[in-house]
């Protein structure tokens, strides 16, 4: 599907976003696991957390939407049942990573499948962690979906130092010492996403430049209430548009500010964007408040690599923030991009091509510079959801509008990402 996006010219209101993704799949995960009933207020709706919810159900879990609300009667310890069939995680990689730590403890044999771009994506990074600890896991010949885990009496606790700053990767172990009386310590020298840990109340501690993390059987869920706040990912996306379109004011409710989520409003920031937050509070130990935002003129900044671990997922967004900022956008150490759901450097320098841009792409980044040359380009998405929301934003800035290719790909993380414009776009 081809979608046209005329030029904005103003944006005003307030914006009520979806549950926040990674806590939405972490809270689905948790409750399924805990014996007994969870209620969890304002989950994502995203495709990525309908292929949890639809994993955890093949499980034995039972779930069951009503309106916002979704009841989790979760199956408890070790107690899930063998699926009828492979479990599919569709686009989501959240879902394949985490869920083998915990199937890497049960007494049956699953297989997970993915969709095309998922099984392209590498999954050797948790098989290694998870089979020094005693699991029986194998994958395609490439080290990709379909992965097979087995049954094991191996399973034991190990001190593990995270080779690749992925809080998927530091997750899934967790998840999986979670079934051992025996504590597992995890060393991570680079900071990520600490969902995980705040949401289980693991015990933590700082060590050199990084932290220590133990978790065991004492961690293991217990049934629990929660409202999922607003993902600033998703929020990320008209924070930019907002910034970009003279005269515009928006205040973004209940957003999840996370210190390790929170990397775009710094970079937005330092690049001269006029951010408050308002009405801070916490939700399960999660911290949350309301973003304001005002239109503002940006200048391109130098973005340090121990950021990049945090920003990620809004390097799209960001760049695209930066086309219309003073100046030459530069990231690097930024290779974790091209394994995402496209690779995300090459569609991105690919796309500014397109504009008559001065484009240069290395294996870890690339700058973007120049005057915008062509007006009403057909952007492609690549299939990758915030590759289409970031051009979708790109388009709305433009002179004479944009249109973005494959655009329901925007389903994965934010299925009425269209609707939330219309609410905004005075």
């Amino acid at each position: 599907m081809i979608q046209k996006f005329e030029k904005v010219n103003k944006i005003k209101g307030e914006l009520r976003l979806p549950g926040d993704k990674s806590i939405s799949h972490r809270s689905v995960m948790f409750a399924s696991m805990a014996e007994g009933k969870s209620l969890i207020k304002n989950c994502s709706n995203s495709a990525d957390v309908n292929s949890t919810i639809e994993c955890f159900k093949k499980l034995g879990a039972l779930i069951e939407k009503k309106g916002e609300l979704l009841i989790v009667n979760g199956a408890g310890s070790r107690n899930f049942k063998e699926p009828p069939s492979e479990l599919y995680a569709g686009n989501s990689g959240t879902t394949a990573r985490l869920i083998t730590g915990i199937l890497a403890a049960q007494n049956f044999k699953t297989v997970i499948t993915g969709d095309e771009s998922l099984s392209k994506r590498p999954m050797k990074r948790i098989i290694e962690p998870l089979s020094r600890m005693g699991a029986a896991i194998e994958a395609s010949d490439t080290g990709t979906l379909p992965i097979t885990i087995y049954p094991s009496d191996n399973l034991h606790a190990i001190e593990y130092e995270l080779k690749v700053p992925s809080a998927q990767v530091k997750s899934a172990v967790i998840l999986a010492a979670l079934h051992l009386d025996q504590t597992t310590v995890i060393y991570e020298p680079v900071p990520t996403r600490n969902h995980t840990e705040i949401m289980l109340g693991l015990e933590t501690e700082l060590y050199k430049n990084g932290k220590k993390i133990y978790a065991s059987a004492i961690n293991y869920p217990e049934p629990f209430e929660m409202t999922v706040p607003s993902d600033i990912s998703t929020a990320a996306f008209f924070i930019a548009l907002t910034l970009l379109v003279p005269g515009s004011e928006l205040v973004i409710k209940n957003v999840s500010l996370n210190e390790t989520r929170t990397g775009i409003l710094a970079v937005l920031k330092m690049m001269g964007a006029n951010i408050l937050i308002e009405n801070e509070a916490s939700e399960n130990g999660e911290k949350t408040g309301d973003i304001r935002i005002l239109s503002s003129d940006l200048v391109n900044t130098e973005i340090s690599e121990e950021i990049i671990p945090n920003i990620i997922d809004e390097i799209p967004i960001l760049s695209v923030a930066g086309v219309f900022a003073e100046g030459n956008f530069r990231i690097n150490h930024a290779k974790e991009l091209r394994y995402k759901e496209s690779d995300r450097i090459a569609a991105l320098c690919s796309n500014y091509k397109k504009l008559g841009l001065d484009v240069e792409e290395f294996e870890d980044g690339f700058e973007v510079g120049g005057n915008i040359k062509n007006n009403h380009v057909l952007f492609e998405s690549y299939g990758d959801h915030r590759i289409a929301m970031a051009f979708a934003v790109m388009s709305m800035a433009l002179e004479r509008g944009g249109s973005v290719n494959e655009f329901e790909s925007v389903a994965v993380s934010n299925p009425d990402f269209l609707k939330q414009l219309n609410e905004i776009v005075a």
